[in-house]
């Protein structure tokens, strides 16, 4: 197949390119690289060559033309803004760049004949979860822009699927995505990262001279947020089973991707620190805004409709992969 990956450049779409190059697919990828690496894409290439696009999907014009020319068989989508804190400081950034250039991507694969879609969806659709899990059924009250743009572009997708029976798509829900590749020198080089695990590793790696643990006064066991964190060689995989779900003749449906157990952010730090034997500075802050307490995923429902087997369920090999690789950047 013909696949497009969007977004390709950023820290999971990366890790998702590289298991995509593995396979015989014929690969293409659009990035803007506002916030993704051409390290990351110039390492790839080493790995197979594939046709990289600089361009942003807003150019609604260039994007159908790349689709007219290539003749895509599937999408894997990631590009999007995905901050929470920020998106509750600019929300428009976010409703024109995920859910309206989303909503131009499906209506371009539909006047193309291109009838496989891998949407990047995230936990923050479900909120502030009344459950200690949540499953795909749970109540969706997103509490943030990010998680209602993430919300508004499932529905376009599932209305688009719904009008036109032969576009099906796959929405994968994921949860805190966390560590560096296992196999390949590629890890997360997001400018300015917000994310728990690459925080703590580039303070351990002297990067960072301290970071903040942002409230602990949650309803949780020593007051942290709770998380679900997930390694992002799993997160990758989950791509590859549910473009082999649809393959398969699955039809359209949406899938949690996590571990089905937490962690708090008092926990994640201390396991870094034992990790890299770096006892780094941390202080307490307020909290932020739209942050939920606990986060946590049910994930029998991947389990049970694809092949997904995740191979890395280990909070001190995450922090481990994460920490080896901010030494070598």
């Amino acid at each position: 197949m013909k696949i497009l990956i969007t977004g390709a450049a950023g820290y999971i779409g990366s890790h998702t390119l590289k298991q995509f190059l593995e396979t015989s697919h014929e690969i293409f990828v659009l990035d803007n690289l506002s916030k993704g690496s051409k390290k990351a894409i110039d390492a790839l290439q080493n790995l197979r060559k594939f046709s990289f696009f600089e361009q942003d999907l807003c150019d609604f014009a260039g994007v159908k033309r790349l689709f007219k020319e290539y003749k895509f068989d599937a999408v894997v989508h990631f590009a999007a803004s995905i901050e929470v804190f920020e998106s509750t400081q600019n929300p428009l950034k976010y409703y024109l760049n995920n859910t309206a250039n989303t909503s131009n991507l499906i209506q371009t694969c539909l006047e193309n004949g291109t009838n496989k879609f891998i949407f990047s969806s995230t936990a923050a659709v479900y909120g502030e979860p009344q459950t200690q899990s949540v499953s795909e059924t749970s109540p969706l009250q997103p509490i943030n822009p990010y998680g209602r743009s993430k919300l508004m572009s499932e529905e376009v997708l599932r209305d688009a699927s719904l009008a036109n029976p032969s576009f099906k798509h796959c929405i994968l829900r994921y949860f805190n995505v966390a560590g560096a590749c296992m196999s390949y020198q590629i890890g997360q080089n997001y400018p300015k990262a917000t994310l728990l695990t690459k925080v703590a590793a580039e303070c351990a790696a002297g990067k960072r001279e301290k970071m903040f643990i942002f409230g602990d006064d949650y309803a949780t066991k020593d007051g942290t947020c709770i998380r679900d964190y997930i390694h992002v060689d799993d997160i990758a995989s989950a791509h590859l089973s549910g473009l082999n779900y649809l393959q398969n003749a699955g039809e359209s449906n949406v899938f949690n991707v996590g571990y089905g157990h937490g962690f708090s952010v008092k926990e994640v730090i201390n396991t870094m620190k034992r990790v890299s034997g770096v006892d780094f500075s941390v202080e307490m802050a307020n909290r932020r805004a739209g942050d939920p307490s606990v986060l946590i995923a049910d994930n029998a429902k991947i389990k049970s409709f694809t092949e997904w087997k995740p191979r890395f369920d280990s909070l001190e090999m995450i922090c481990k992969s994460a920490y080896e690789w901010e030494l070598k950047g």
